[in-house]
């Protein structure tokens, strides 16, 4: 039987510095139950513990069938089991026991009087290829079947929720640390591939305490066990347990290459600067401020204006006023603007858009509304009463002031693939067009909808003289979600949009190219038990130079269920054929949103 490993708690370090280098032990127990990692083809394989340690084990032979994984238990590990670090004096580690109690005694059970909807259920949200798998050092001399593409020289990296220990209670997609999977492509067919956590100031102080502490935002704060917990985090927080002040965010959704750095983002926090090393390795540099020059979170869907270099992004708060600023830095990460956007109350802005000389921030209809909580509900709700509109702000407005808020009834869009400006009517009539992927019912990614979930693919028209707004559903009776353009149009009128299709929802089976113009869609579907995410568009030309606006590669993870292998695929635009795939060692969960770093940008990594 082949040997699997279960790492200790000390086996994932708080951030480092790429400087520091510390002595990290850990344990090492052999369980056959576990979901472990194949060997790779040299004699050994090596196990990273630590970005600068590494320990050697034997290779084995694998098992004819691995076994599958199991659905996490939602148990809590009795306090006698939990372990408390060396610099908590004997009064901090009293009361920490103490709340340990306090924990096992009344919250634990006030969680489990209460059934889980699916979307917090952790063995529905935890189960098949959403369950969380180790992190993999880099992988080399994969098999690549085809001829990849020179265009895709560089790093494809795509972000994804992996929570490093089981939950305690309920448990959403959302709320897992994050993972960055990586796959390196050389020139004559060389790949290789790896995956490593983000090593946020959050998960280094789970992993010194060796279990989950910090709340979960979606899966655990809901009625009056959310409020428990709350209050058992601060407690912690108040004796010196764990601190709160270096950020409480995991990290998991956006990718982004801006100005030398990858940052890791969710909107929890700032984000988190990610070095890729020469070998195709990552690690993690540490939390982002800009210089110095924010403080506080970001989204993670920034946008990076493909003709100034600038970068434009927005961020949230659900307790205090301002509810919403937008930040713009420039090519070199200087901050240009630092504006207030006035809203009614706190809302979840998961992304926006930006034209040549605007930005559009949808006010949809999911608020923050923590007295909600003290009814029983979540913080996070529908609000029935509230009519969806779009903000326009000019890049050049110092202070918001000039913000024009247009309505746009049952319209939530989590995502806006792009964005333009245009001249209608009569010639007089300035028009902002937005692209995006309308859900319904709006709170379908948290709560269970008794009607299935349409996410369709809208032209958004917002006309900035008469402040009137149409919405045109583009390809009905077709879930589209989780897609690219070609980015060097960003903010300029495009043709085409690449989505996955969202179908069997929450899963993707395939891509699906629509033309803007008049709908047309082309399909390039996985096959059978075959599923994919967000597929991320590589243009064949560089940025300085013309070719067709469809003239590159789709890329992205596809998982075969049946077979149980995993996949990196490259799809050719134009044709909607596959001209590559390469066989990946480990398997690959289901995730989110992913950039490319071409060899250029590797270069001038800070």
């Amino acid at each position: 039987m082949q040997q699997s490993l279960r790492l200790s708690s000390s086996a994932v370090p708080p951030p480092e510095t790429a400087t520091s280098k510390p002595e990290i032990f850990c344990r090492i127990q052999l369980n056959p139950k576990t979901i472990h990692a194949k060997p790779p083809s040299p004699p050994t394989c090596k196990i990273v513990i630590n970005p600068f340690k590494t320990i050697t084990i034997p290779k084995t032979p694998p098992p004819a069938t691995p076994p599958p994984p199991s659905p996490p238990s939602v148990r809590p590990m009795q306090p006698e089991l939990w372990k408390y670090p060396s610099r908590l004096n004997p009064l901090q580690k009293l009361a920490a026991s103490a709340l340990d109690k306090i924990e096992a005694s009344l919250v634990v059970p006030m969680e489990q009087n209460h059934p889980l909807p699916k979307p917090t259920d952790p063995t529905v949200q935890l189960s098949g290829n959403f369950a969380p798998v180790k992190e993999c050092p880099v992988q080399t001399g994969l098999e690549v079947v085809g001829e990849i593409p020179s265009c895709l020289r560089g790093v494809y990296l795509r972000n994804g929720a992996n929570p490093m220990f089981k939950p305690l209670a309920g448990h959403h997609l959302f709320d897992g640390d994050g993972m960055i999977h990586a796959v390196s492509i050389g020139s004559e067919n060389r790949v290789s591939y790896s995956c490593r956590y983000t090593r946020t100031n959050r998960l280094g102080q789970e992993a010194e305490l060796g279990r989950s502490v910090f709340p979960k935002p979606i899966g655990e704060l809901h009625g009056h066990s959310g409020l428990a917990r709350l209050a058992l985090f601060m407690a912690r927080a108040e004796i010196g347990l764990v601190d709160a002040t270096r950020g409480m965010g995991v990290a998991n959704a956006g990718v982004v290459c801006f100005n030398g750095r990858v940052l890791a983002m969710s909107e929890d926090d700032l984000p988190y600067h990610v070095k890729i090393n020469g070998q195709g390795d990552l690690e993690t540099v540490g939390r982002f401020r800009f210089d110095d020059q924010i403080n506080c979170p970001v989204i993670a869907h920034p946008k990076v204006d493909p003709t100034t270099g600038d970068l434009h992004t927005l961020s949230y708060n659900v307790v205090k006023k301002p509810y919403l600023k937008y930040f713009k830095f420039d090519r070199c990460g200087k901050k240009t603007r630092d504006v207030d956007i006035t809203l009614r109350q706190p809302t979840m802005i998961h992304d926006f858009a930006i034209t040549q000389n605007f930005v559009v921030i949808p006010d949809h209809q999911l608020v923050f509304k923590l007295s909600e909580m003290i009814r029983g509900g979540s913080p996070v709700m529908y609000d029935r009463e509230k009519t969806s509109r779009f903000g326009v702000l000019s890049k050049d407005d110092l202070t918001g002031s000039g913000i024009e808020w247009i309505p746009v009834p049952d319209c939530f869009c989590f995502h806006l693939w792009n964005a333009w400006e245009e001249i209608a009517g009569d010639g007089e009539d300035p028009v902002i067009v937005a692209i995006g992927s309308c859900m319904n019912p709006p709170d379908s990614v948290f709560n269970e909808p008794d009607d299935p979930t349409r996410i369709e693919l809208s032209e958004i028209r917002l006309n900035l003289r008469t402040k009137e707004s149409t919405r045109r559903v583009i390809v009905p009776g077709m879930n589209l979600e989780a897609g690219q353009i070609n980015r060097d149009l960003l903010g300029r009128k495009t043709r085409f949009v690449y989505l996955a299709i969202a179908d069997p929802w929450p899963k993707c089976s395939g891509i699906a190219k629509v033309d803007l113009e008049n709908g047309a869609v082309s399909e390039f579907r996985y096959g059978t038990q075959r599923f994919g995410g967000e597929p991320f568009f590589v243009p064949a030309k560089n940025g300085d130079e013309e070719g067709e606006e469809d003239d590159g590669f789709l890329i992205g993870f596809v998982r075969d269920e049946e077979r149980e292998e995993s996949e990196f695929v490259v799809v050719d635009a134009a044709t909607m054929e596959q001209v590559a795939v390469v066989r990946l060692p480990e398997r690959v969960p289901y995730g989110f949103h992913g950039t490319f770093v071409s060899e250029e940008e590797m270069k001038g990594q800070v």
